[in-house]
């Protein structure tokens, strides 16, 4: 008993020793990952800001917020700006919360009243009356295409799919986003590390 408590304690400082020396990866990773999800997100946003504005305070194809200029605005210049700061590794925790908060705000008044899932799918625990309905959709589609038109053609790049736009995706940044800002950016690749190198005594 006693050897497979030792080996158990040997196996368990391995693992601790490689993830002090190269843990920094999974921040790195997370960051480089989100990068370009609120690049793309922001800069749509800016290159049609009057458009934006119209649908964030539209309430009746729109979101219908208030202020709806200032929070276009706010949405776009997070997601571009954290971008940005997410490469760098640059105020990571910090810019952590307001994209945080976007991510809220986009789950509750954009995807919720999908359900979860981001594409619809017919069966499993997430299906939704709404998604099998979809699906049923999809379906007919895929008939009349394969009918009336160059199905293989269609195809050949992807699956055709029917979009339900859930929270799932809001839901995955924000807990990306959440580790981020308990784990920072990570040793020697941010910005964040060298500052607080130089110039903090703790």
């Amino acid at each position: 008993m006693a050897t497979i408590i030792s080996l158990i304690n040997w196996a368990q400082n391995l693992l601790d020793t490689v993830i002090e020396a190269f843990g920094f990866i999974a921040s790195l990773l997370l960051r480089l990952y989100l990068v370009p999800i609120f690049w793309m997100a922001g800069a749509k946003k800016m290159n049609s800001i009057d458009s934006t504005i119209e649908w964030f305070g539209n309430p009746d194809w729109g979101l219908g917020l208030p202020f709806p200029t200032l929070m276009a605005w706010m949405a776009s210049l997070t997601e571009a700006g954290g971008a940005i700061l997410l490469l760098l590794g640059l105020g990571v925790r910090w810019i952590s919360i307001p994209l945080m908060v976007t991510m809220l705000v986009a789950a509750t008044t954009v995807h919720l009243q999908n359900g979860w899932l981001a594409i619809a799918e017919g069966s499993g625990f997430f299906a939704t009356e709404r998604t099998m309905g979809a699906i049923e959709r999809l379906d007919r589609a895929k008939d009349i295409l394969q009918e009336h038109g160059n199905y293989s053609w269609l195809t050949e790049n992807g699956a055709l799919v029917m979009l339900n736009n859930g929270i799932e995706f809001a839901a995955t940044y924000f807990i990306m986003l959440l580790a981020l800002l308990v784990m920072g950016g990570g040793k020697y690749v941010s910005v964040d590390y060298w500052i607080a190198k130089k110039f903090r005594n703790s």
